[in-house]
């Protein structure tokens, strides 16, 4: 391993990624094909009327990650 371990993905990366998800798809990890873990992610103030899910997307063999807000299906 070099020195670019637990970096992050690059944007191409992202949106390989992103693009599984949204076509219903498991995401695996671009760099090594590995099925990636999916972690929920609540967050957001219900007081001030918006909360978010999130989900963040764990390799386990390079320890990249990306996390994204379900509903809008972005990158956070």
């Amino acid at each position: 391993m070099g020195t670019d371990q637990h970096a992050q993905f690059d944007a191409e990366e992202q949106k390989t990624i992103l693009a599984l998800v949204t076509a219903g798809e498991k995401p695996v990890c671009p760099r090594d094909e590995t099925p990636m873990t999916k972690r929920s992610i609540g967050g957001g103030s219900f007081g001030l009327g918006y909360s978010r899910r999130r989900e963040w997307l764990i390799c386990p063999t390079c320890k990249r990650s990306l996390i994204f807000d379900l509903k809008r299906g972005t990158r956070n």
